[in-house]
């Protein structure tokens, strides 16, 4: 074996080992992050603090009355939770309506008005765009007022139902779930739609020509080619809008309170009357934590689904 290789100039030597990187002087470090100190000190004490302090609720028997202390009860919340007819109830109430409303509701009509939006002359884009768009700034509280004048039993469905000569119903009493779900899918579909509409303006036209000329058209295209192309968005909107869905509260309250019995209350509702109507305030806090558990189950689905395909 020969001697040792020499490093020339410029070369590192050769001691088997990739040169280390030089760090900053300390003092320079400090200096560059100094700026982030005032937002961190603002995100914790605005954020990190009140999130802190209803873990801490989470997890005592306060009340906002008939008590005279709070003490520590540990687990007990959400034993008595996961023991309660009411929460799961409400569990199965809230699945209904984010797989309704948000799922298969806004997700699929905004795709489908997107499409349709790209098709359309002009001053069709444009009124459909200023109703659905219309709907979607409304105020929520507004909104739940709107639906529950159409949904009433003298409401505008059914005057029409009867001019057709159709059986009417009270559908916030028969019906109150599905209600809501429409109520949130008028109101929410125009986020899906300018998500859509955005996805689909940056598919390349080459690729809808080919794909014309290999004989895709219509469903099989939309299967084959459209869907894949805006995986992505359908997943980051599919993440927005469950998460969203999930906290939704004055729609229903607006429109049923929960009612009738509890037939469309949902968690954050049945949290709501947990908390402030019922006045176990950790009762009610230990149900939002698990409403946050949902949320994050649901992401963490969607983040997944997100993932880029090795």
């Amino acid at each position: 074996m020969g001697p040792p290789r020499a490093s020339g100039p410029g070369r590192a030597p050769a001691t088997g080992r990739a040169p280390t990187r030089r760090q900053a002087p300390l003092g320079r470090r400090v200096a560059r992050r100094l700026p982030l100190l005032p937002a961190v000190v603002l995100l914790l004490f605005f954020l990190g603090g009140p999130i802190g302090y209803c873990c801490w609720i989470a997890f005592t028997d306060m009340r906002l009355t008939g008590s005279s202390g709070t003490a520590f009860v540990g687990l007990e919340n959400f034993r008595r939770a996961l023991a309660d007819d009411g929460f799961r109830n409400a569990v199965v109430l809230t699945l209904v309506f984010t797989v309704v409303s948000s799922l298969l509701g806004q997700n699929t009509l905004g795709l489908a008005l997107a499409g349709l939006m790209r098709r359309a002359s002009r001053p069709v884009r444009t009124a459909v765009g200023a109703v659905v768009i219309g709907a979607w700034v409304l105020p929520e509280i507004v909104a739940g007022f709107l639906l529950y004048a159409f949904f009433r039993r003298e409401g505008t469905l059914n005057a029409v139902l009867e001019q057709l000569h159709l059986p009417t119903q009270n559908w916030l009493f028969t019906l109150p779930i599905l209600a809501v779900s429409f109520a949130n899918v008028w109101r929410g579909t125009a986020f899906s739609m300018l998500v859509y509409s955005a996805a689909l303006a940056e598919i390349p036209q080459e690729v809808t020509e080919a794909a014309a000329v290999d004989g895709a058209r219509g469903a099989r295209r939309l299967w084959h080619i459209t869907l894949p192309m805006i995986r992505r968005s359908i997943g980051t909107n599919l993440m927005l809008n469950t998460l969203q869905t999930l906290s939704v509260f004055g729609l229903i309250w607006a429109m049923t309170r929960g009612g009738p019995g509890n037939r469309s209350q949902t968690l954050p509702v049945f949290m709501y009357d947990q908390a402030f109507l019922k006045s176990l305030i950790g009762y009610g806090t230990a149900i939002a934590l698990l409403l946050l558990l949902v949320g994050a189950v649901f992401s963490l689905v969607y983040l997944r689904l997100l993932r880029t395909e090795v």
